[in-house]
């Protein structure tokens, strides 16, 4: 008799063991950004990476990484929402921080700051920045894309 390997578990049976890797306060933290976005992005396709130096949940038309709009990103210190091509967008509060070629990003201390007006605006300039727009009228969905088998804790940081 052989042995019969399990099936993969499902995308959001994943996801909660991805997030049960942090403390208690990030994992509530997590959740509830996720929760922001997915409230402002209701078409946005979740494409998550569960890498070895940050957890990535991307956003954006379709599961192609490269059209993605924003990703949610938390290490053990905290979270941030990153705009993929921020460094294009106008920033007129200067919100955005960083210096690369293409990426911006806003420090999360909660869910809330997703939630703010001038950060709200960014995120809405973001989906009117891509190449590819958000479908109209349908629901988006989650995705596993990469999980990596070596990873920094995901516990024990100072969380900001």
């Amino acid at each position: 008799m052989t042995a019969r390997a399990e099936p993969p578990a499902s995308p959001a049976r994943q996801l909660a063991g991805f997030i049960a890797k942090f403390d208690p306060v990030m994992q509530k933290r997590i959740k509830a950004c996720r929760a922001q976005l997915r409230k402002q992005m209701p078409a946005a396709v979740e494409m998550v990476y569960d890498n070895y130096n940050f957890f990535v949940i991307g956003y954006g038309p379709n599961e192609r990484a490269s059209d993605a709009i924003v990703s949610l990103v938390a290490d053990r210190n905290g979270t941030s929402l990153c705009f993929i091509y921020g460094a294009t967008m106008a920033d007129p509060k200067k919100l955005m921080h960083g210096g690369g070629n293409q990426v911006r990003f806003i420090k999360l201390s909660s869910a809330a700051t997703l939630a703010a007006p001038d950060v709200a605006a960014l995120i809405r300039a973001a989906i009117k920045h891509g190449d590819v727009p958000l479908p109209k009228g349908k629901k988006g969905y989650l995705v596993i894309k990469s999980v990596s088998a070596k990873q920094r804790p995901r516990r024990g940081g100072s969380i900001t």
